[in-house]
């Protein structure tokens, strides 16, 4: 045996870590992981480090954002890939015991990187990949799905596709984003003004708490099941899976994309979008992705109106004659398709092709990019839309996404879950800006961009605070400061309440108590805050 551990430190070690044999949590690490992690395959595909010949590409397997992909980040000492549930558990207590920080990573799309870097480089960490723990079990007969936290959107998607064509279920568009993490966050997508998000769906949950313990509803008490629901991934414990309620889908959906530019009237087209897209009906979403185009030698901003309607062509062109005429909707622009070739519209741009295309998860970042976002509670003048979009004709400009709340968002509560964005909130608002070149000045300009943009809204989006979500997660909004190795509850207030508005103060108090020495600890974690078992009590009475 002690043979056995002696190679098993040997192979985990890097030159290109700075660790050494003499340093003693190190190897009481890797001894605590040998004792409980055992496959019966071997451990080479559940333990990564840079001495592994698969490393990088593993590493790299499931980041999306190149801006993190650089000499100056720090990579991890060990990656560890569980293939079962009681793998993450001795993740966490070995972890814990040996003084290491974890990042947890599913899909890998925390737009800061947060799932597999540290910001400050200071600290010794490790990530659980939970890539293996991927598994979804859809019944049918309940509507129900349990599907752990390593899966993605497209799997899952895919795998109700496989069973059913009675149901969907109301989640994002990109298909390798991981269940994990979006619905920590909420998690929207074009069903949101009928079912609300996916968050807003889900059942039951298994979560890994900072003592290994493995939590379920019932046990893990009424607090920590709403803070997990849209609280933000990973700073109550691991989820490893969730169960969720599937929604039911007529057996066809009609889609359209109608693109017009300045010239065709986009301002006073988008002007009374505001005004009725988030009281359309609920079986209908349009959103608008707003980009610079070259038409005929020149550049022109484009607004794209992409709409999803839950049912047949005949019944959508009766809702866009009445509602929104000035759009100019016929029957030749839209496309009937099932539910499913739906996700494959919005992922892909066209629905010609396999559903397997659903299951690529990726396999290496090809993109810089950097994201912001905004909530807009009163229309925007036609003015200040005509001035923002003129940012669009810049060298180095992004694109404007809007998605429209109302329906279904309107008739909950915003403490009903962490996510506080509903009543009242027309629209979502997503600045994106990406590129490939790899030098300085581009990232310098595009940063200047997207911030600038951002800078400019400030008049005409939601104010005290400026809200945000948190899935489309911003560092530029602050960050954790630790005091005696605990996050500052009054810096975390500072980004954290335009995430959750009121929602933090409760999230903070749900953290100091599941939590208390911050293990489970980022940039932008939920910090503790503590307060008497009365306080929290009254948040939760109700």
């Amino acid at each position: 045996m002690a043979k056995e551990i002696t190679f098993l430190i040997l192979f985990f070690l890097s030159c290109s870590v700075h660790i050494s044999l003499a340093n003693q949590n190190y190897q009481s690490f890797l001894h605590c992981l040998y004792n409980n992690i055992q496959s019966s395959e071997g451990n080479s595909d559940i333990f990564y480090t840079p001495s592994n010949s698969n490393y990088t590409s593993f590493y790299l397997s499931s980041i999306r954002n190149l801006r993190f992909v650089n000499s100056a980040t720090t990579k991890p000492l060990l990656i560890i890939a569980p293939t079962n549930v009681s793998h993450v558990q001795a993740s966490v207590v070995c972890a814990r015991e040996n003084g290491f920080s974890i990042r947890v990573r599913s899909g890998g799309h925390d737009y800061e990187g947060l799932s597999y870097r540290e910001v400050d480089n200071s600290r010794q960490f490790v990530i659980v990949d939970l890539a293996n723990l991927r598994e979804i079990d859809i019944d049918v007969t309940r509507g129900t799905a349990w599907v752990q936290a390593g899966a993605t959107l497209g799997e899952l998607y895919y795998k109700i596709s496989i069973k059913t064509n009675l149901y969907g279920f109301p989640a994002g568009i990109c298909p390798t984003v991981g269940i994990g993490g979006h619905i920590s966050g909420g998690g929207f997508g074009t069903m949101l003004r009928k079912y609300g998000l996916a968050s807003d769906n889900v059942l039951d949950a298994l979560l890994v708490d900072s003592n290994g313990d493995l939590l379920h509803k019932d046990s893990m008490g009424e607090d920590l099941f709403w803070a997990m629901r849209g609280g933000g991934g990973t700073s109550y414990g691991i989820v490893v899976s969730w169960k969720v309620k599937l929604v039911p889908v007529p057996p066809i959906v009609t889609v359209f994309t109608i693109n017009r530019v300045m010239k065709e009237g986009v301002i006073d087209l988008m002007s009374k979008w505001q005004s009725i897209a988030p009281r359309l009906h609920e079986d209908l979403l349009i959103r608008i992705v707003a980009q610079q185009i070259y038409e005929g030698g020149e550049r022109q901003v484009q607004a794209g109106f992409n709409a999803l309607f839950l049912g047949e062509c005949v019944q959508l062109v009766e809702l866009m004659e009445t509602d929104f005429p000035e759009l100019g909707m016929r029957r030749q622009d839209c496309k009937e398709m099932s539910w499913i070739e739906s996700a494959l519209y919005f992922a892909f741009y066209t629905s010609d092709i396999s559903k397997e295309a659903l299951l690529d998860r990726g396999t290496e970042p090809y993109r810089y990019f950097k994201a912001k976002s905004d909530f807009v509670k009163e229309p925007i003048p036609k003015s200040a839309l005509e001035k923002v979009l003129s940012l669009i004709l810049d060298d180095n400009a992004g694109v404007i996404i809007m998605d429209p709340y109302g329906a279904k968002m309107d008739n909950i509560s915003e403490t009903a879950t962490p996510f506080p964005h509903r009543k009242g909130n027309l629209y979502n608002i997503q600045y994106f800006t990406e590129w490939t070149q790899h030098d300085t000045t581009t990232y310098e300009e595009r940063m200047r961009w997207i911030r600038n943009i951002y800078d400019e809204m400030e008049p005409y989006v939601s104010t005290n605070p400026r809200a945000a979500y948190i899935n489309y997660r911003d560092l530029d909004l602050g960050i954790n400061e630790l005091v005696d190795g605990i996050s500052s509850y009054e810096k975390g207030r500072i980004w954290g309440e335009k995430y959750f508005k009121g929602n933090f103060e409760k999230l903070a108090l749900v953290k100091a108590r599941v939590d208390p020495s911050d293990f489970f600890w980022n940039e932008q974690s939920v910090p503790p805050l503590f307060a008497g078992d009365t306080l929290l009590s009254f948040y939760f009475d109700a």
